[in-house]
């Protein structure tokens, strides 16, 4: 128990001196606050109300900080509400690949033979296809919408989270502490999920971050293609769809530019934040 305290607190430590994760932290923070609470306390906030005065594209003002598309809508207002789905897309779209994933991997790993070989070559089907092409046509097949974007993004995703546990399970199932354990009598499901399990996640830590980010682009290249999130509601994908518009691409930044940064830092936020758990897990980095 000791020593399980002092490796965390050493990982603690090896976290807060990276630069890069702190920035991550500091950065998703704020942004989460900005479009899941402070849209609470602002009720001029609305995402789908035009303005009855500027009915079309109007550069920012005092008014509307962002300007307004071209019915009238606050860009403001889309933008946070957009985040709010973009990042509901990218934070629970991962859980259902590690709810799938992980599963399947341990019971690859553990019991092998029949379960193995048929566990992973899904596995390998699933990843012989190019992930945007199949969920394109999922989409396409069920219909456009958040829901069906966190479902399928998640479900084509469980292949890369059942393989690093799979691995990580091989190595640890012949370690001497495992076979003292079934030598005492402890039953499959504990040493499953209270001695495998928990030594087999810490590179599922690490790829997670990473997936996020990796949602968050996926989600917005697919409503950016009309195929995403629709219209009424705001992501940050269909923002940056006005762009296709080469009057709006050319003389109204303010209509696509602030998505499109959002989008570049979020993803780059949740890289460095995986960067830095993986550096804090890793027992050779110097404290």
């Amino acid at each position: 128990m000791m020593f399980e305290k002092m490796k965390k607190s050493q990982a603690w430590r090896r976290f807060k001196k990276n630069k890069r994760a702190r920035f991550a932290v500091i950065f998703l923070s704020i942004e989460i606050i900005a479009c899941f609470i402070l849209p609470l306390f602002l009720e001029s906030l609305n995402p789908n109300k035009s303005d009855p005065v500027l009915i079309t594209w109007s550069a920012p003002s005092v008014q509307h900080l962002l300007g307004t598309d071209k019915i009238g809508r606050d860009l403001l207002a889309r933008l946070l509400y957009g985040g709010r789905v973009s990042l509901t897309v990218g934070l629970i779209s991962p859980m259902i690949s590690l709810a799938i994933g992980i599963p399947l991997g341990l019971i690859a790993g553990y019991y092998r033979g029949i379960p193995e070989a048929i566990i992973m070559r899904i596995a390998d089907v699933f990843m012989s296809f190019p992930s945007m092409i199949l969920i394109l046509i999922l989409v396409a097949v069920i219909g456009p919408s958040m829901t069906t974007l966190i479902l399928v993004i998640g479900v084509m995703g469980w292949t890369g989270i059942a393989k690093l546990i799979y691995g990580n399970v091989l190595s640890i199932r012949q370690k001497e502490y495992i076979e003292s354990s079934k030598c005492i009598g402890r039953n499959t499901a504990e040493i499953l999920f209270k001695e495998i399990l928990p030594n087999s996640m810490g590179p599922v830590w690490v790829t997670l971050s990473f997936r996020v980010g990796g949602a968050i682009l996926q989600e917005s290249g697919l409503s950016f293609l009309g195929v995403g999130v629709q219209a009424p509601q705001a992501s940050w994908g269909n923002l940056i769809n006005a762009a296709q518009d080469l009057p709006t691409l050319m003389l109204r930044p303010w209509a696509w530019v602030p998505a499109g940064v959002l989008i570049v830092l979020t993803t780059l936020s949740f890289n460095f934040l995986g960067e830095g758990v993986r550096d804090a897990l890793d027992p050779k980095m110097k404290l």
